[in-house]
């Protein structure tokens, strides 16, 4: 899920392209709360919930848990009361990750793919972890694929002419932490913490696959920076060095992805 965290420029998302790929962008969640096993948390938090895509996980896990969803943008944010609106035990918040915090702590923090939308995320972990109750758990997935083609071209060409001038370096992601580093982020006494990583090798169909994936996403801050004169060309340049990098074969495009995930349970 991708935007609770204030992203600079254009906050606005648009829940039906991100959504295109919906489950390909769930896979994740599902293979993280897999190894949550957590069955009687009774309150969740999903920071940085997006349009809701990833409720139905959990709640597939917590069918009696009080769940909230909180994220930045209102758009998600609408797209993911309409999608559980049958479900009271469900609410939502409009906030910064940066603001989180929980009138008592809670059995189970999680986030999707929000957090590197913060640059300082890593530093935000030891105050998220304090809103986990004794016993209960936090549970994260980052990506970790900006060494990927996709998003060497995305950043090279933004800081080219006659792009460069129109983008603000500190819109752009930041690359995410090697999968150690999060486990001694999180690791504290009381604490026990497991991680690992995994590289999905999605198989998309259309005309401009990796170009879809992107834009609705990781190159949201580039593309909502560039005057329409300009973006029109960099779409173009963009998807043609895409197609190079990700050429179609007989069963569609193969995006590999490489994902992060870590764990970290509080001792009761």
């Amino acid at each position: 899920m991708p935007s609770s965290s204030g992203a600079p420029t254009d906050t606005t998302w648009d829940p039906t392209r991100y959504l295109a790929f919906a489950s390909e962008r769930t896979r994740p969640f599902v293979d993280l709360l897999g190894r949550v096993n957590l069955p009687n948390a009774r309150t969740v938090v999903d920071l940085g919930c997006g349009p809701g895509n990833g409720m139905p996980v959990l709640r597939h896990h917590w069918p009696a848990a009080h769940i909230t969803g909180v994220d930045t943008s209102q758009e998600m944010l609408d797209k993911a009361r309409e999608s559980t609106r049958d479900d009271a035990k469900i609410k939502y918040e409009q906030a910064d990750i940066r603001a989180f915090a929980t009138e008592k702590p809670v059995d189970l923090i999680v986030s999707n793919a929000a957090l590197q939308w913060l640059p300082d995320h890593r530093d935000l972990l030891p105050s998220i972890q304090d809103s986990v109750a004794p016993g209960g758990v936090l549970a994260v997935q980052v990506p970790g694929n900006y060494a990927a083609p996709s998003h060497r071209i995305l950043y090279d060409l933004a800081g080219s002419a006659p792009y460069a001038e129109h983008i603000d370096p500190s819109t752009l992601l930041t690359p995410t932490a090697a999968v150690v580093d999060y486990m001694l982020d999180v690791s504290r006494d009381g604490w026990d913490v497991e991680a690992w990583e995994t590289t999905y090798q999605h198989v998309l169909q259309g005309k401009d696959p990796v170009f879809d994936w992107i834009s609705a996403a990781a190159a949201r801050p580039v593309l909502s920076a560039l005057p329409p004169e300009l973006l029109a060309k960099f779409t173009a340049e963009y998807k043609a060095a895409l197609k190079e990098a990700y050429p179609e074969t007989r069963i569609g495009t193969i995006l590999p992805f490489r994902r992060i995930f870590f764990i970290a349970r509080r001792r009761s």
